[in-house]
């Protein structure tokens, strides 16, 4: 009876996995999209009100995101192999936050970097979940990693102020020319970003052809008057 109950258990706890993931798809992606703009937005924020609230928020945010992953893990135990075989660095990402609480100087840069990774990471996933068009979330992506980039950048001491980074990497991610940081994370930084750079002038080109290709293509198949 043991054996016959536990692949009827199993399937039910797959259609719950299932149906779960479709009803939260969106709402967690938007969440995921709400989050990366508070991390993001942290860094401009000098009011100490506000950035407590901006925090508080974070953390709110995280600890949701906390919640979802362990139903999930939860409804998918009778396969914890393969479900921890594909989310396992989710974890890690989920862990991040509570590395601030060292006293070390170099695990809370630490913290601060993993953490913009994290957003970063999880408002790209948002985006591709809510956005249909290429190339609206081609626009998201490209904002999400200059903003996360020049943070990093500020966070390892390669720039001083995050106006100039923001600036710098901007025009890096555009042009594909090299930063003018010279210290080896700015140097690992500035390949990333050319080859970012690579990748938005052969999606736009792609865009760009497959547009005309369809008009003309609608052309010839447009029956003449």
């Amino acid at each position: 009876m043991r054996r016959g109950g536990f692949p009827r258990r199993a399937r039910v706890d797959d259609a719950r996995l299932h149906g779960l993931a479709r009803r939260l798809d969106k709402p967690m992606g938007v969440l995921g999209l709400l989050f990366l703009l508070l991390v993001l937005t942290r860094a401009f924020v000098h009011d100490e009100p506000l950035s407590t609230v901006l925090t508080v928020a974070s953390w709110v945010l995280w600890a949701v995101f906390v919640v979802e992953f362990g139903l999930r893990a939860w409804l998918a135990r009778h396969c914890a192999g393969e479900f921890w075989r594909r989310h396992w660095w989710q974890l890690i990402f989920l862990a991040v936050p509570f590395l601030r609480f060292a006293r070390a100087a170099g695990a809370l840069r630490a913290t601060r970097g993993g953490g913009v990774i994290a957003a970063a990471v999880r408002g790209s996933r948002s985006a591709g979940r809510l956005l249909s068009d290429r190339l609206a979330w081609l626009a998201v992506i490209t904002v999400t990693v200059i903003l996360a980039a020049g943070q990093l950048l500020v966070v390892t001491g390669s720039y001083p102020s995050l106006g100039r980074a923001l600036h710098d990497v901007a025009f890096t991610t555009i042009t594909g020319e090299p930063l003018p940081a010279t210290d080896a994370f700015a140097q690992v930084m500035e390949l990333f970003l050319a080859g970012y750079s690579v990748v938005i002038v052969g999606t736009l080109a792609g865009a760009v052809g497959a547009f005309f290709l369809s008009r003309e293509r609608a052309g010839r198949e447009r029956p003449e008057e």
